[in-house]
């Protein structure tokens, strides 16, 4: 199994940035790629941006493009979300997730095997 926690999420104004990371434990080598999804009240969740673990190949969800950066550094087992120009419909839940399977698509959840708990991202006005 591979274990997942979120950290990062906090309350920021309109136009300030936030990096949230996602740190990975236990089976990491069976670790194909991690997503970052994000679920607003009342709403379903979806797929923001994607890397694949080994050769650092990402995806971006068209609503982040130019503004969120996603990297990863795998000494310590942690992806990063970098997002900047905050507007308040970036307010969600934010939740990573490992693919071990070596065919998946990227915005399909239920692709992703392993999921973490989420972090909190509001963004104010």
């Amino acid at each position: 199994q591979v274990q997942l926690v979120e950290s990062g999420g906090g309350l920021v104004q309109a136009g300030d940035s936030l990096r949230l990371s996602c740190a990975a434990s236990g089976r990491t080598g069976d670790t194909v790629a991690v997503g970052w999804f994000r679920q607003a009240p009342g709403k379903e969740r979806h797929f923001v941006a994607g890397i694949l673990w080994r050769s650092g190949g990402t995806s971006y969800a068209d609503s982040v493009k130019g503004r969120a950066t996603i990297s990863s550094d795998n000494a310590k087992n942690t992806v990063y979300l970098q997002m900047g120009s905050l507007k308040p419909d970036d307010t969600a839940s934010y939740y990573c997730a490992a693919i071990v399977r070596s065919s998946f698509r990227w915005s399909v959840r239920e692709d992703y095997a392993y999921w973490g708990q989420g972090t909190q991202v509001t963004v104010s006005s």
